[in-house]
């Protein structure tokens, strides 16, 4: 791999992979998939930031923040790496796509798990051209 493929696939990482959100019994897609930016994109790195910038808000003055804020930043910073949304009808769910939205999704706990591990995962974001 060369130094322009390794720097073209940062570029492409920003465009996103889909997801499809499966139920955890038998895998069976639920009607929803994500478009979610790449570990490496520059889309992860400004949630990361945000997500500092978050924590640090939410610290009192020994820079101690609670649990609750730490969970509503990671959250947060997961659902800034969601890019758009594919949604059934029989999903179930008519909202427009925004942060807020994504945030709602990501409270049912193996969807969140299922984004995350995506998110972070390489693989699923190789280039075409490597």
């Amino acid at each position: 791999m060369t130094l322009d493929e390794i720097k073209s696939n940062l570029v492409d990482q920003d465009k996103g992979r889909w997801l499809e959100v499966v139920e955890p019994w038998e895998g069976k897609p639920v009607g929803l998939r994500l478009l979610i930016a790449g570990p490496d994109s520059e889309t992860q790195n400004k949630a990361r930031i945000s997500m500092m910038d978050e924590l640090a808000d939410a610290a009192d003055a020994t820079g101690k923040a609670s649990f609750e804020a730490r969970e509503k930043a990671r959250i947060n910073c997961l659902a800034r790496t969601v890019l758009d949304w594919q949604i059934s009808e029989e999903f179930g769910l008519d909202a427009k796509f925004g942060h807020a939205a994504v945030v709602k999704i990501l409270q049912v706990a193996w969807i969140q798990q299922q984004a995350d591990a995506f998110a972070g995962d390489r693989v699923h974001f190789r280039s075409e051209a490597v």
